[in-house]
């Protein structure tokens, strides 16, 4: 059993202008990185620029890790390089982002048996519309999400003007138990990995 510490990429999936998500992702990474077995690798899509021919290519195509475009290929690097997921979404008309759905459709072994966990903000729903169709995409690609998720309903009205909840015990609490699923799955899924490659 590997020792190294996980690797976590936290994954910003909204790009739009005067977005929520990057407040919304700076607090939970400060609850990640409170867990001393893991490394914090925070991917923004609105820096990532991944060109719109990438998306859905058919998976044989981009079973290999072989990717044209640069920005992918830098994009599939990191992604290849992780542990575990954390995607911060919003819900945009009862639904993900479009360049969210363009990003995970660009790379394909990448993201094989490994886990993935969601933190979700937006109206009412907090997001988890957008969480339960992320769960059957992140199957088709061979990963486990986790069952305990993040949610901050009306989530501008969550925070306050530092950037944190104002209920930080309840979210705290919350992020605690996703991030130990999160890494009980990661751990295994890595071992996993070393004594048997996954091959789809």
């Amino acid at each position: 059993m590997s020792t190294t510490p996980l690797r976590l990429a936290v994954i910003i999936g909204s790009t739009r202008e005067g977005r929520f998500g990057p407040t919304v992702a700076h607090w939970f990474v400060g609850q990640a990185e409170q867990h001393a077995d893991m490394a914090i690798d925070v991917i923004d899509l609105a820096d990532t620029a991944i060109p719109a021919e990438q998306q859905a290519q058919p998976a044989p195509k981009v079973s290999t890790g072989e990717y044209a475009s640069p920005q992918v290929r830098t994009f599939a690097d990191r992604i290849g390089a992780a542990d575990a997921f954390v995607v911060v979404t919003p819900e945009y008309n009862h639904g993900y982002p479009g360049p969210l759905k363009l990003a995970i459709d660009s790379l394909y072994r990448e993201w094989q048996a490994k886990p993935v966990g969601f933190v979700s903000y937006g109206g009412l729903a907090g997001g988890q519309r957008s969480v339960e169709q992320l769960r059957p995409v992140f199957a088709e690609l061979h990963a486990v999400t986790i069952r305990e998720t993040v949610s901050f309903a009306m989530a501008p009205n969550r925070f306050d003007e530092h950037g944190q909840p104002h209920d930080p015990e309840v979210v705290n609490g919350a992020a605690k138990v996703l991030l130990d699923q999160l890494a009980w799955w990661a751990h295994a899924l890595r071992d996993a990995r070393e004594a048997r490659p996954y091959n789809a």
